[in-house]
């Protein structure tokens, strides 16, 4: 129950990350873990720290420094460079106070989902004697969530520096992944009549093909998101109508891939209705996978030709993360029972 709630939660953080780059509201907070030094954010400008805009710039140009010191030693000297020349990153934000709780709500999510991955953690302990890679894998996700957490102080201090923020979103994908996993094992653990008795592996052949389209589709969709950003800034926010007119190539990747995608997916689709019963685990998911599949085709039509609306750039994205895991959950089920048997 821990894990399943763990794993809604983690949308909620995607969802909650997803507003913030929609509505602009990532430099709300312009400091972390806190915002504007306090516990509870301002309201009112006339709360603010005295001083605040070049106590902060300092702040955040010192952790750069030490942050490009890391990608010197990691051999990223390139993207050190960039981050110690980019003046653009050192830029002070005024004072808003949507966008100031928009943020620290995302904020407030984390901060639940760090809770949670601990509760995972001991619950995990339960597992031990039978199956020690969810205590592992509960581990290593609590480490990743608190990578995750030094990764978000990084996308504050570097001012939203578009690859940072692609690299977040990944991880996000790596840590529901892994999540969803721990909670499979748990599950079969428990229930192994939830799995397929016969192995089909050309049809699981199939669904990792799906699901590794889709990633490419979210590498895209990322590279075609920070377009977006820097289109609006050099249109101040407005003409949202000509924004897809300026997107090159990645989008018409992205649409193309799309089609393919759906195409794929419905293949999958029949295959499974036709070869599981049809109230399995597995007919019910791909059912779920094709109608989220509908959505996100209806979302990126919205963007393309309804000039991008912001709240939609949202829909997509967090429809886009739950094909992501109905999709590698649904190849989880379509392993064979004797494989867990004993495990």
């Amino acid at each position: 129950m821990v894990i399943k709630i763990t794993i809604i939660v983690l949308y909620v953080v995607i969802l909650a990350g997803g507003v913030v780059r929609s509505t602009g509201s990532g430099m709300g907070c312009p400091d972390w873990p806190k915002c504007f030094n306090q516990i509870i954010p301002p309201t009112d400008v006339s709360q603010l720290p005295p001083n605040y805009e070049q106590h902060y710039i300092d702040g955040r140009a010192k952790k750069n420094e030490r942050f490009a010191n890391t990608l010197d030693k990691l051999g990223f000297s390139e993207l050190a460079f960039k981050i110690r020349n980019d003046k653009s990153i050192l830029v002070h934000e005024d004072f808003n106070a949507a966008k100031t709780w928009t943020e620290y709500i995302n904020r407030l999510s984390g901060a639940t989902l760090g809770l949670l991955m601990i509760l995972c953690l001991i619950f995990s302990t339960a597992f031990w004697r039978f199956k020690k890679r969810i205590f592992f894998l509960s581990l290593f996700n609590l480490f990743l969530v608190g990578f995750q957490g030094w990764l978000g102080s990084i996308v504050v201090s570097t001012n939203l520096t578009p690859w940072v923020i692609t690299v977040h979103m990944l991880l996000a994908l790596v840590i529901l992944g892994i999540a969803i996993y721990t909670y499979f094992q748990a599950r079969i653990s428990r229930d192994k009549s939830m799995l397929s008795n016969q192995e089909f592996i050309w049809v699981k052949v199939l669904a990792i093909v799906v699901l590794a389209l889709t990633l490419v589709q979210v590498v895209i969709g990322t590279d075609i998101r920070e377009s977006i950003d820097e289109i609006s800034a050099s249109f101040n926010g407005g003409q949202r109508e000509l924004w897809v007119s300026k997107l090159g190539d990645s989008f018409i990747w992205h649409r193309e891939l799309a089609l393919a995608a759906f195409i794929l997916n419905g293949v999958l689709f029949f295959i499974i209705r036709s070869r599981f019963a049809r109230n399995g685990s597995q007919s019910y998911m791909v059912n779920v996978m094709m109608i989220l599949m509908l959505v996100q085709i209806i979302s990126g039509l919205i963007l393309a030709y309804f000039n991008m609306p912001a709240y939609m750039q949202t829909v997509h994205l967090v429809v886009g993360t739950l094909v992501f895991g109905v999709q590698y959950y649904l190849i989880l089920l379509l392993s064979k029972t004797s494989q867990y048997i004993g495990l």
